[in-house]
Parts: C-alpha cells; structure tokens; sequence
C-alpha cells in the first residue's frame, strides 16, 4: 500500500469504518483524494457542475443559499463524519448546484468522483444507509431553518444561531464579524448590532472587539 493509501486508511478508519464495510473502505481509499480546504474557501459553489464529493474528516463547512439579488443565508453546517446528501442527488441527476459551501475552519475531507455514487448505491447497503440518513439529517436541518425564519423572532433565531456556532467550533468565543453574522441570518448589520447589546444585556452574551463570547452553550 502506497504512503497517500495508508493515509487515507487511517483516516477513514478515525469514523468511517464503523459505518461502511471493508469492501467499500477500500474501493474508498482506491478512488478517493483528501484535500486539506483553508478558512474561508469555498469548497462548493453556485452552479459548479459536481465532480466529486466530500465526505468530511476533520472542520466545518457552512452551506448557504442565495437569491437572485445576492442576498444570502445559512442553512446548516456540515462536520466530521457528513457529507452533503444534496450533492449527492445533484450528482446523480446530473444538475449543478443549488448551494454554496464555505469553509468555517480548516477543513479536511476525502473526495470520491461522481461516477462512483450510482455504482456504490447498487452494490453496497451500508453506502445506500450513509446517503439516506445524510439526506434525512440535512432536510431536518433545512426545515428547522424554515421555521426559525417563519416562527422565531429575529433575537431567538440571532442567539440559536450563535450557540448552532459555538457548537460546529467548539468554542464559546467567536471571531466573527457583525456583517458577517448579519450575512448570515439575512438581515442587516445595525439590527444585530442592537441584537447583540439586547443579548448581551440579557446576560447571554459578551461582545468585545471581533468576538462574541457566548456564556450559554
């Protein structure tokens, strides 16, 4: 086995060997590239046409959809151990992507070619297993993104946005931005600015210079 095969081996055996059997593990390791992705990258974009997909070993990836006016919100977080389902079903029906990822902290995964999700779908139960309940964990995440926005006042839905965070970095101090927040629940930078003093008057929340601390995790 050539050095970048044990590597991968060893990766896939930290999660993924509980989950896939041996025969799949390896075709993995034959078929699949880890990537090292910096903060910040989009690993994923509007309209890319889908080659390969990640399945996550280490970081945070945040996916965001888009309006017509560039107007953007967060939808969910991927971590170790997932992989966007949504991708998946872009690959199989062959359409470009609805959804951009980005990058929250360095993130690390093993990228398997599309021409590989049909093939291992038919031949190998545990892959059909990962896919169905990677897609039923992201549609409950969507939904509950429905709800926030459609039923929770902008104040619960800032602060369930910023424990969701602290808990993808696990760490209760955040080095964010009030734009980048305000970009990220679509709204504006002066009303979390004013959200933030709320929440920090309530007790709930720090607010220093490019960083949140968040007291209830």
């Amino acid at each position: 086995m050539t050095n970048d095969k044990e590597i991968l081996k060893d990766k896939l055996s930290d999660y993924y060997s509980s989950i896939f059997e041996p025969e799949l593990i390896e075709e993995i390791i034959d078929n699949g590239i880890l990537r090292t992705i910096d903060s910040g990258e989009i690993l994923l974009d509007i309209g890319d046409k889908m080659t390969h997909v990640p399945l996550i070993t280490s970081g945070a990836v945040k996916i965001i959809r888009e309006d017509k006016n560039g107007d953007e919100i967060a939808l969910y977080f991927l971590e170790k151990g997932d992989t966007c389902a949504i991708s998946f079903i872009n690959c199989i029906n062959k359409t470009k992507s609805m959804f951009r990822g980005v990058t929250e902290i360095e993130t690390e995964g093993i990228f398997i070619p599309v021409d590989k999700i049909d093939e291992w779908l038919v031949k190998y139960e545990s892959w059909r297993h990962f896919i169905i309940d990677s897609y039923h964990m992201r549609l409950i995440e969507m939904v509950e993104s429905i709800d926030s926005l459609a039923f929770m006042k902008l104040d619960d839905r800032l602060h369930k946005y910023l424990t969701d965070k602290v808990k993808i970095m696990k760490d209760n101090t955040l080095y964010i931005t009030h734009q980048e927040i305000a970009n990220d629940i679509n709204t504006s930078r002066v009303v979390v600015s004013r959200l933030l003093k709320i929440l920090e008057n309530e007790g709930k929340i720090k607010i220093r210079r490019n960083r949140i601390i968040i007291d209830h995790m």
